[in-house]
């Protein structure tokens, strides 16, 4: 019988130390996603649902390397190109923006409300150094697709030394 607990016992350190490592790696994975929404104060109450000032969404992002440009992509779905200010500073894209509650209700409760609405700002850090002058972006079936050139890389040179 000790046996048998013994190795119910193990069984469960493990199981909680896999959950434990799982979650750290969820975390870490989409913690820079996470962004939180404030909410404007003319945004209407939803039934049902905690009226708060803020919420936090994930905006899913992804940033591609290329030989002569960077490529940024986020999901941001139900908003309209009008809705976003993108801007690059010390080495990080910003993007900026108000995701608003425009929906009419007549009948029913709402029952689960995931979406999160209001202003918010997700900062990108970028890789390398870009020519934002020439940047461009578009926004298309909920995907905002920002391609930043890479900089001009400056000349190597060799230093030599002297007595």
């Amino acid at each position: 019988m000790s046996a048998w607990l013994d190795a119910l016992r193990k069984g469960k350190d493990e199981l909680v130390e896999a959950l434990i490592e799982g979650w750290e790696k969820l975390q870490r994975r989409s913690s820079a996603g996470l962004t939180r929404f404030t909410r404007h104060k003319d945004t209407p109450s939803v039934d049902g649902m905690p009226d708060s000032d803020e919420s936090w969404g994930l905006l899913s992002a992804e940033v591609f390397d290329g030989e002569k440009e960077l490529v940024v992509r986020l999901e941001a779905p139900g908003m309209n190109r009008e809705d976003f200010d993108l801007t690059v500073e010390r080495g990080c894209l910003y993007v900026r923006g108000e995701k608003r509650f425009e929906r009419t209700q007549d009948h029913g409760h709402y029952h689960l409300f995931e979406s999160a609405y209001g202003a918010f700002e997700r900062v990108i850090p970028l890789p390398t150094d870009v020519t934002a002058s020439e940047a461009e972006a578009s926004y298309k079936q909920g995907v905002l697709t920002v391609t930043l050139p890479k900089a001009a890389s400056v000349a190597t040179s060799k230093i030599s030394i002297h007595d």
